[in-house]
């Protein structure tokens, strides 16, 4: 493999174990003699390719160290960022602010990252000392400094004194606060290296970190709805929570939650900033009612909204922009307070001082970065979190396709386990700063769907809109249909959509409780046998009329908690598995049963239908998810049925 390829693999080798790197973190690099390759600010390592790296002239990163810059920090800052944009080949890229220091370490790879276990000891009180004790004196140690010049100034004076005194390159650097460098030759001496360093670690460790997952609360939805209106004012957040033993021993215990009160790296400070949200009660009611002083109080002190909550048997919850950014926040406190458990083993905690937060917050490089994490959805829908059922495959899966490219969070409630799982997946595989989530759910079981609000709530915060699609249908005439197959059709198309309004209005109601200008949206994909009676198809047409006085009743009781309850009534989806199953489609039942007169063929039933629509073609999800976007933004209607068949039906 070639010296670029090689950087690739072992970037990605270590930036996909979250034991060496979260949130893209680390930066990596490879040198000839006369070009570096580095890692850019925005890549992630973990995906990274060639594409990811900027390319600079070592010449001219060579006469940066003997340029004398400004005493000013802010001057001397960018100063050092134009000539590192000078040097790049690969105009467009920013480089690592980094990239000095890789440069002058004289190794062909370098492998710079953030092991947990490694700032266990850095960011303990006793690094200097357990280090040198643990490792031997041929290591390199820099006490705390601000990145960017004047670390590299430090870094570069300690390579060469280590040069002066071992007449050798050291190939290992360690950052007090900040993480460790690795270089050699070969990316698998590099690996020897590290594998040897963690090993060291491992076994210096006296207090291992707690282990073990711990189920949610199922207060979780009293609570997390609420709160996220509260954050919501200037724009709408996505909370997510995660509870596990080492979460559950600093909620439980205000000596612990002491240890984090502080930041111990500038990654930190860049995706969580450096204050974070306590609350020490376990009433629901008790912690919003402290929350609604506590947050406002919060922004008037230190200029921004939390983005970490602790929430004493609720567990940790980031406050995200986004659902990536939630997930970042997530990984990188719960670094921050695995780092503060095993600084146990090395003499205690060393948080970052003020004086070093409040260089790191203001610092143009981190803003640069936090800008680059916030990520970036732009659509209709942008962090909106929507259910919507039914949508492992078919117009629901359509539906919410859609939802998701115009920035919602989706949740697929379905009962089909397996596509509902390789539906998220793809939908994962298009989002951008939103996620998608599945859960299995019985849309005729309340307890099922107390379960699909719980989860979607633990991982999102909120539900903006509910859009109520999982549907049967059994057609046949009065002499086929059997009470058990209407009972099944009424109880999936009908009775469903009241377990599911009344479970889920429980929680758009404690949103409007927190913002009562907001809006919440409940829709039933009715039909338009919802709206006129339909031949040998009864049970589904029955069931339909029954959902509009449903949606019509909900509309006037949820009114007054700005929860707008609407139906639309599509035509048919001609491409979709309810119509074109060849085994137990629609075509295929409407011609067993006679439904089309004089049909020979499934073509004959396409052809039938077909006539009647005066735009001469079926209705798509696309059609639908452009009602689902008007309904949600509009505020001036509840309680109506939008008929979207191509004029085939035509409301009087």
């Amino acid at each position: 493999m070639t010296g670029i390829e090689q950087l690739i693999d072992i970037s990605r080798k270590y930036g996909s174990d979250s034991r060496f790197v979260i949130a893209g973190g680390g930066n990596t690099s490879f040198k000839t003699e006369d070009k570096i390759w580095v890692k850019a600010s925005g890549s992630s390592l973990a995906t990274i390719t060639e594409e990811g790296f900027a390319v600079l002239d070592r010449a001219k990163l060579n006469r940066m160290s003997e340029k004398i810059y400004s005493e000013v920090a802010a001057e001397r800052e960018e100063q050092v960022k134009n000539d590192l944009a000078d040097a790049t080949l690969t105009k467009g890229k920013r480089p690592s602010v980094e990239t000095s220091m890789h440069n002058a370490i004289l190794y062909p790879f370098v492998i710079h990252l953030h092991p947990t276990l490694v700032n266990g000891l850095m960011c303990a009180n006793d690094a200097e000392r357990r280090l040198f004790e643990l490792f031997g004196e041929k290591n390199v140690y820099i006490p705390y400094t601000d990145p960017g010049y004047v670390l590299f100034k430090k870094v570069e004076d300690a390579i060469k004194d280590y040069r002066a005194r071992f007449s050798e390159e050291p190939k290992v650097i360690w950052l007090q606060n900040h993480g460790i460098f690795v270089a050699a030759d070969t990316t698998a001496e590099v690996e020897a290296l590290y594998s040897s360093i963690i090993s060291t670690l491992e076994d210096a460790v006296t207090v291992p970190v707690p282990l073990g997952d711990r189920p949610f609360c199922s207060c979780t939805e009293l609570l997390l709805p609420g709160l996220r209106m509260m954050l919501s004012g200037e724009g709408l957040k996505t909370l997510k929570v995660r509870k596990n033993m080492l979460i559950k021993t600093l909620y439980d215990s205000l000596e612990e939650q002491q240890s984090v009160i502080r930041p111990f790296t500038p990654d930190a400070i860049v995706y969580c900033k450096s204050n974070y949200l306590f609350f020490n009660d376990e009433e629901p009611e008790a912690v919003l009612a402290e929350a609604e002083k506590a947050i406002p109080a919060f922004r008037e002190k230190f200029g921004y909204l939390p983005k970490v909550l602790l929430i004493k048997g609720i567990g940790l919850i980031a406050v995200g922009d986004n659902a990536r950014q939630c997930d970042i926040i997530l990984d990188v406190f719960e670094d921050a307070m695995q780092i503060a458990w095993l600084s146990k083993s090395f003499g205690g905690a060393h948080p970052m001082t003020q004086e070093q937060i409040d260089f790191i917050d203001n610092w143009e490089v981190e803003n640069y970065r936090r800008s680059v994490a916030a990520g970036a959805t732009a659509g209709r829908a942008e962090n909106k979190t929507i259910v919507v059922t039914g949508a492992a495959q078919g117009f629901g899966e359509g539906i919410a396709r859609c939802l998701l490219q115009e920035g919602a969070n989706i949740v697929v409630a379905d009962l089909n386990e397996t596509i509902g799982l390789a539906t998220v997946e793809r939908f994962n595989a298009l989002a951008k700063s939103n996620r998608a989530i599945f859960v299995k759910t019985n849309v005729a079981d309340i307890p099922s769907i107390e379960n699909l609000v719980h989860t979607t709530i633990a991982n999102f915060g909120a539900i903006d809109a509910f859009i109520s699609n999982a549907g049967v249908l059994r057609a046949g005439g009065l002499e086929d249909m059997t009470p058990e197959d209407f009972e099944f059709v009424t109880r999936i198309n009908y009775n469903a959509f009241f377990y599911c309004t009344k479970v889920v209005s429980r929680v758009m109601k404690l949103q409007n409780r927190y913002a009562p200008e907001y809006y919440s949206d409940i829709i039933q994909i009715n039909s338009k046998s919802g709206l006129r009676g339909s031949k040998a198809n009864f049970a589904y047409a029955g069931g339909k009329f029954g959902g509009i006085g449903l949606v019509q009743s909900f509309a006037l009781e949820l009114a007054p908690f700005n929860i707008k309850v609407n139906a639309i009534c599509p035509g048919n989806f001609y491409e979709g598995p309810l119509w074109s199953d060849p085994d137990n489609g629609l075509f295929v039942q409407y011609l067993r049963a006679g439904k089309v007169p004089g049909a020979q063929t499934i073509d004959d039933v396409k052809a039938f239908y077909l006539a009647q629509v005066p735009m001469r073609k079926g209705c798509s999800p696309e059609d639908v998810t452009k009602g689902a976007l008007y309904l949600m933004e509009q505020c001036g209607e509840t309680g109506q049925a939008l008929p979207i068949t191509g004029g085939q039906v035509m409301l009087n």
